[in-house]
C-alpha cells in the first residue's frame, strides 16, 4: 500500500517527490514505491457563492438579505478544477492506504487540504507534515516524525469558522451596501477598520494648527550647547519673548560646567524579522509594497529555497534551530557576507533569549536561512534585496553587542541650564554588519522624528566630538542665537507604516476598555501576517484608496463608504474579538457552531441598519466619455500604479487602463514616466514637463542600444565563452600528464 502526500504547490510537490524518490509523472501527481504526491494549486475548492443555495441570488436584490445558509456547501473552482479531479482521483486509489496532508503549515494551509478531503467524500487515514522550509533536510525530518491528523482538526475548524463567518459579513454587507446605494461597494472585518485609520490620520493632517516654537543654542569652549527648561526639561518653548530674554541675558556671560557625566553603554541587534517588519523594511528600503515583498519572499523561499516559510509573526527560533545555526551560516558564507560569517565560525554560537525562545516560536518560527547553498547569480536584483535583509539579520544577531561610552555634560549660565553630548564607540559589534545601513529597530532608526503638538524634543541633543572638560570650569559665551520651527501633523500613511498600525491598531481605536485593548494586543492587530499584503492591494483594486508617491490617500468613494459602512463594522475591536474566539476554536475551548451563531445574529442586526440608514452615495468622478459597451458614462478612477476609466454600471464592469505609471525614465529629471493612450498612439510624460511618443522613444533606446534583455546576455555570454576557447590547442593539452 501507498502513502498520497497532498501539497498545497506544485514546486513543493516536486521537491518532496525527489527526496521521497518519486520519479513516474502521472496525471496531477508524482508516483514512486511508497509514496504519490500531488497537489493543490491554493485553493481547489472553496465555499459556494450564494446563487449555488438558490437561483434567486443571482440577482442583487435587497429583498433577499440577509442570506443564511442552513447547510454550506463546498464547490470546485472552475480554473483549477483540473487539478481537482487529478486530485481526487489519487485519494480514491485503491493501493492507497493514507493521505499525508503537506499543505502550508497553519491555519490556511489545513484548510486548503481538508476542503479537498471534504469535497471529494474522502475518510482515509490523516496524517501530517508539519515544517517551516521546504529544503532535502527539512523534508527527511518532517516524514520522520509526521504528526496524526486529528491533532490539527481544531486548527481545521477555526480556518472553517474564519472562512463563513467572512462570508456571512463580507457577502451580505457589500450586497446591501451596494444594492441600496447602486454603487460597487465592498466592505469587510478587516478592510473597513484599515481604511477607517488611514481616514483617521488624513483627518488628523486636516485639522491640525501648527505653532511656531523656539529653542536657544551657545557656543561655548569650543562646544555648542543646548538651552534645557528647568520646569519641563524640554529644549523649546512656544513664547519667543522667552527665547528673546535668555538671549539677552547671555550676553557677557560665562557658562559653568556643573556636572560631567560618563556611562557605558550598549545596545544589541533588532530581533529577527517576521514577515510583518520585513515588508515594513523593504517599503522604507526599496518601496516594495507588502505583496511583491511577500511575492518575493515566497519564491526565495520554495523555489530557491535559500530562506525559511515566509508567513510567520515570530521573530524568535526554537532551541531545535539552535545545532543547525552553523550550517545555516556556511551555506550564505559568499559574496559580501564572507567579511562577517567566518569569525562566527570559528567560535561557539552564543544565543540569548532575545531571538531563541521557544515560547516565544508561534506556528512558525523567525525568517531565517535554510541549509541550502546560495547562488546569488540566480536571483533577480529585487530577490537579493530581500535576501540581503533576512541574512544580515540573522548574521547580526549573532554578533556582539554595539558598545559605546555616552558622555553628558550640564551647565548654567545666566540662571539657565544648558546641556551637551557626545558619544565614543568602544565596540562596532552588530553594527559592523550593517557597515554604512542601519537597521529598523537600531537605537538610531527615527520614524517619528518630527514633533508633533508639542515642541518638548524637537530640538534634540546632536552628538559632538567634546573635549576633556572637567567640573567646574568656566568658558565665556562667544555665541549665541534662537532657533525655530514648527510642529507638524502626523506623516500619511505609507504601505510600511500601515502594515505597522495594522499589526499594532491599539492607539487606532476608539474605546478605552483596557480589555478590549488587551485582547486586540494579544490576537495580532487587524488580519494575520499571512493577509494583510492581500488586505491592502484589496484597498487598491476597490478603489478604495490611492496611492501619490509613497504616501496612501483615502479616495472620495472611500470617505463615502466609511460614511455609510455601520459604526461597528469600521472598529478594529470587531477583529479581534473574532481572532480571539478563532483561536479559542484552534484551541478546542469554544464550539464551531455557537461562533457561527453568533455571527449569524451579528450578520443580521448590519443588514437591518444599512436597509433603514438614512446616508446616501454620489458619484463624484463622472466623465463625459460613455461606455463602449452599456453607454452610460465612466468614471476616472486611480489605481495603484494606472489611472482609468470604469464603467458605473456594476453589472457591466468595463475598465480601460488610460495612462499607467512606466518603468521608463525621464532624460531630463530621471524620475518615472507615465504612459498615457490617446487614440492609437501612446505618449510617455513626465511631471517635468517632458513629454515624448512611444515610437519615438523606442527609436531613441535602440539607438542608444538599450533594451538588451537578461537572456540576451546570458546567450551572448556563452557564446563569448565557446568561441573564446582554442579548440585544437585545448585538445592538444588535454593528453599531456603532470606528474
Amino acid at each position: 500500500m501507498k502513502s498520497l502526500v497532498l501539497a498545497e504547490k506544485p514546486s513543493v510537490a516536486r521537491d518532496i517527490a525527489r527526496v521521497l524518490h518519486c520519479q513516474k509523472n502521472i496525471s496531477g501527481a508524482i508516483e514512486g514505491s511508497r509514496y504519490i504526491v500531488t497537489w493543490a494549486l491554493g485553493h481547489l475548492v472553496t465555499l459556494a457563492d450564494p446563487e449555488e443555495y438558490d437561483k434567486k441570488f443571482k440577482e442583487w436584490d435587497m429583498s433577499y438579505l440577509p442570506m443564511i445558509p442552513e447547510k454550506w456547501q463546498l464547490v470546485v473552482m472552475k480554473q483549477t478544477a483540473k487539478q481537482y479531479h487529478n486530485v481526487k482521483a489519487q485519494l480514491f486509489r485503491k493501493d492507497v492506504s493514507e493521505i499525508i496532508i503537506a499543505t502550508d503549515a497553519g491555519r490556511e494551509g489545513e484548510l486548503v487540504a481538508r476542503w479537498i478531503l471534504d469535497r471529494s467524500g474522502c475518510h482515509k487515514p490523516v496524517k501530517r507534515l508539519w515544517i517551516s522550509s521546504v529544503t532535502d533536510k527539512a523534508i527527511r525530518e518532517g516524514f520522520s516524525h509526521l504528526k496524526e491528523g486529528r491533532a490539527y482538526e481544531n486548527l481545521y475548524r477555526a480556518a472553517r469558522s474564519r472562512a463563513k463567518a467572512d462570508w456571512l459579513v463580507g457577502i451580505n454587507a457589500t450586497r446591501a451596501l451596494t444594492c441600496r446605494h447602486n454603487a460597487q461597494l465592498s466592505c469587510g472585518r478587516v478592510q473597513t477598520p484599515t481604511l477607517a485609520i488611514i481616514a483617521g490620520r488624513e483627518e488628523q493632517i486636516r485639522s491640525f494648527k501648527p505653532k511656531d516654537y523656539y529653542g536657544l543654542t551657545c557656543q561655548a569652549g569650543g562646544i555648542t550647547w543646548t538651552w534645557q527648561n528647568k520646569k519641563g526639561g524640554g529644549s523649546c518653548t512656544f513664547w519667543k519673548e522667552s527665547a528673546d530674554q535668555i538671549l539677552a541675558r547671555l550676553n557677557g556671560q560665562k557658562l559653568l560646567v556643573t556636572e560631567v557625566k560618563k556611562s557605558a553603554k550598549k545596545t544589541h541587534a533588532p530581533g529577527l524579522y517576521d514577515l510583518t517588519e520585513l515588508q515594513q523594511d523593504a517599503n522604507k528600503r526599496f518601496a516594495f509594497s507588502a505583496k511583491e515583498t511577500l511575492n518575493i519572499m515566497q519564491r526565495l523561499y520554495e523555489n530557491h529555497k535559500v530562506l525559511t516559510y515566509p508567513r510567520t509573526d515570530s521573530r524568535y527560533i526554537g532551541t531545535d534551530i539552535v545545532p543547525t545555526i552553523k550550517e545555516r551560516l556556511s551555506a550564505c558564507n559568499i559574496g559580501p557576507y564572507k567579511k562577517f560569517i567566518p569569525q562566527l565560525m570559528k567560535k561557539p554560537i552564543r544565543v540569548s533569549k532575545s531571538f531563541v525562545d521557544d515560547k516565544k516560536v508561534s506556528d512558525h518560527h523567525a525568517i531565517i536561512p535554510t541549509e541550502e547553498y546560495v547562488q546569488l547569480d540566480h536571483m533577480t536584483n529585487e530577490e537579493r534585496k530581500i535576501y540581503d535583509l533576512v541574512i544580515r539579520r540573522f548574521i547580526s544577531v549573532l554578533y556582539p553587542a554595539f558598545e559605546y561610552e555616552q558622555t553628558t555634560l550640564r551647565a548654567e549660565a545666566a540662571e539657565e541650564s544648558f546641556t551637551a553630548s557626545g558619544k565614543q564607540v568602544k565596540a562596532a559589534g552588530w553594527k559592523a554588519v550593517y557597515e554604512d545601513s542601519l537597521p529598523s529597530g537600531s537605537d538610531e532608526y527615527d520614524d517619528d522624528a518630527d514633533p508633533f503638538g508639542s515642541p518638548k524634543d524637537a530640538f534634540r541633543l546632536r552628538d559632538q566630538s567634546l573635549p576633556v572638560i572637567e567640573q567646574g570650569t568656566a568658558f565665556p559665551v562667544t555665541k549665541a542665537g534662537i532657533t525655530h520651527g514648527k510642529t507638524k501633523p502626523p506623516a500619511r500613511f505609507t504601505e510600511a507604516t500601515l502594515l505597522s498600525a495594522m499589526e499594532n491598531p491599539v492607539k487606532y481605536m476608539e474605546t478605552k476598555d483596557q480589555k478590549a485593548r488587551k485582547t486586540l494586543n494579544e490576537t495580532g492587530g487587524l488580519g494575520t501576517v499571512a493577509t494583510r499584503a492581500d488586505i491592502i492591494e484589496k484597498l487598491f483594486h476597490s478603489f478604495l484608496i490611492e496611492k501619490k508617491g509613497n504616501e496612501l490617500f483615502v479616495t472620495s468613494k472611500g470617505r463615502q463608504l466609511l460614511a455609510l459602512v455601520p459604526e461597528d463594522l469600521k472598529k478594529p475591536e470587531l477583529t479581534a474579538q473574532w481572532e480571539m474566539k478563532l483561536a479559542d476554536i484552534a484551541g478546542g475551548s469554544r464550539k464551531e457552531a455557537a461562533f457561527i451563531s453568533e455571527i449569524e445574529q451579528y450578520t443580521k442586526g448590519l443588514i437591518s441598519e444599512i436597509k433603514t440608514s438614512s446616508g446616501a452615495y454620489r458619484h463624484d468622478n463622472l466623465t463625459n466619455t460613455k461606455c463602449p459597451r452599456c453607454g452610460k458614462r465612466m468614471l476616472s478612477v486611480n489605481g495603484k500604479n494606472a489611472r482609468l476609466l470604469v464603467c458605473q454600471d456594476r453589472e457591466c464592469g468595463y475598465r480601460e487602463t488610460i495612462a499607467r505609471t512606466s518603468n521608463a525614465r525621464c532624460p531630463n529629471c530621471h524620475k518615472k514616466m507615465e504612459l498615457i493612450k490617446r487614440g492609437e498612439e501612446e505618449t510617455f510624460v513626465c511631471t517635468c514637463g517632458y513629454k515624448e511618443k512611444l515610437s519615438a522613444f523606442k527609436a531613441r533606446r535602440q539607438k542608444e542600444g538599450a533594451g538588451v534583455t537578461k537572456k540576451d546576455v546570458q546567450n551572448y555570454m556563452k557564446k563569448q565563452k565557446k568561441e573564446a576557447v582554442n579548440t585544437a590547442f585545448a585538445d592538444a593539452l588535454s593528453g599531456i600528464r603532470l606528474d
